[in-house]
Parts: C-alpha cells; structure tokens; sequence
C-alpha cells in the first residue's frame, strides 16, 4: 500500500507514535486526518502537516463513526486507519489489583476501538477491494509487560483481532498490519527524544518502521527486531520464558525498588 493521495485516519494522532506517524504518511504524500482525545494536540499536528484533526474518544463507537465521516467529507473514502492510541494505568500491587473501570478502559481502547474501526470501514472497503488496517498493539501483545496486566492481556487480543481481520479478509484486498514495538521515547512512559538509547527508539523510529512496514504489505511489524527472538524463546519454552520473566521482575524490584513499567527498559 502506498501512502501517496491516500485518505488516512491516526487515532491517538497529536503525539508521540501517531503524531510521528502522521508526519512520515504526509511526507509520503497522504492526506491526513489526526483523531486525537486531546482536540488541540490534534489540530496541532494537522496545522504542521495540512491535515485536519477530530477530537475523538476512540472507546466510543459512534465517536469512531463520526471521526470517518469527517475524513471522508474532506479527504474521500478511508484508505488507510491506524488505530495507535492507546494507555497504561499499571497494577496498583497484584496483578488483580486493577478496578474494573480500568480493565474496562484498556478493553475498550486497546480492542473495542479496533473493532469499532473495522465494523465501520469494512463492507465499503470490501465493496471497493482495497483498504488498509493498522493495528497498534504493543510487544505485550506478543510477550508480556510485566506490572501491567491489563495493559498485557488486551495488547493480546489486539493481535488476535488484527490476525482474525487479516485471515478472514486478505482475499476481499484488505491489507492488515499489526504493530508490537518495545519501548518507546514516548509521554505514555513519560519519556521524550532525549532519552533514547539502543533499545529505547524514538517514535520516529517506530513510524518509519510502520511506514516501510505498510508499503510492503508486511502483516507484524517489529520496530524493535529482537522481539521477534523473544517470541520464538517463548513459543519454543513456555515455562522457561516465564521463568525467565520471573527473574526479570526479581531483577526491578532489587533495581528501582519497585516493578517500575518506566523503568524496565533501562534492564532488557
């Protein structure tokens, strides 16, 4: 898929990840609209690249809706959505521990917004049989982010689903990909440019990885290539790959004093 005259849609667009992939789709020529929960990060960023920007609570379907039509009025039908944003509320002690308004909320942002998205764009993709659905899931969705179940287990079915879209609708000429990066120079974690090492990227880096990911039609997009190595040791071992996990926990307590999901980079 090629980003040139294509009407594309960011979610969680006015920063971090989806603001740098606002950027890099615009430098390839696509006209964008950024959705963002935050209207002046949005507009923001649509005032640097010419685009257009829709405040937009992605865990609210009829708000998925209206952030569509919005594109299509300015931009024509939807070619490419990237469904990026996404949050981290971390376990307050177990790994239970979460109230239910929290489980509910990465539920909703992390999978129901894929869905809503896709429910919404497919029968017109499908009748034009072409489209594309970038799904922003997390490593955690292929391994785990320890200190953050909730985060972990819907980054998982964001997989799931982006897997189930790509199985069931490649032959209808939906593109799908799926994003897992690692850690990321981003305000989720807290972080900016400035902090970024070997395996700490900056979120230009992820974009131009999904950018290049896209256009070669490539299904699992790794910004951070070792997490690949990862999942092979876990799909090879489960029970040493937790084991392992364990050890990796045991390791930031005696570190930071605490399981510090900000901090975990500084350990892998």
């Amino acid at each position: 898929m090629q980003f040139d005259e294509k009407s594309m849609v960011i979610t969680g667009g006015g920063s971090g990840i989806g603001a740098a992939i606002a950027r890099a789709a615009s430098a390839k020529g696509a006209r964008v609209c950024v959705a963002d929960l935050d209207q002046g990060k949005a507009q923001a960023i649509a005032d640097e690249i010419g685009g257009i920007a829709v405040q937009c609570d992605v865990g609210d379907e009829a708000a998925i809706q209206s952030v569509i039509e919005r594109a299509e009025a300015a931009h024509g039908p939807v070619d490419i959505w990237v469904s990026n944003a996404g949050l981290g509320k971390g376990d307050p002690s177990h790994a239970a521990s979460q109230p239910n308004e929290h489980w509910e909320l990465n539920w909703q942002v992390h999978v129901m917004a894929h869905v809503y998205a896709a429910r919404a764009l497919l029968p017109s993709m499908i009748e034009r049989g072409s489209g594309y659905l970038v799904n922003v899931a997390s490593a955690a969705g292929l391994l785990n982010q320890i200190g953050d179940a909730a985060y972990s287990a819907t980054k998982h079915a964001a997989v799931s689903f982006a897997e189930s879209l790509a199985i069931t609708h490649g032959a209808d000429g939906i593109g799908v990909s799926v994003v897992c990066p690692q850690y990321v120079a981003t305000p989720l974690l807290g972080l900016s440019d400035a902090d970024a090492r070997a395996n700490l990227l900056t979120a230009d880096d992820v974009a131009e990885a999904v950018v290049a990911g896209v256009e070669a039609e490539r299904f699992l997009i790794l910004s951070h290539p070792d997490v690949a190595k990862y999942a092979a040791h876990r799909g090879a071992d489960h029970d040493r790959w937790v084991s392992g996990m364990q050890m990796l926990r045991a390791k930031a307590i005696e570190t930071f004093g605490e399981v510090s999901v900000e901090n975990f980079y500084k350990l892998v």
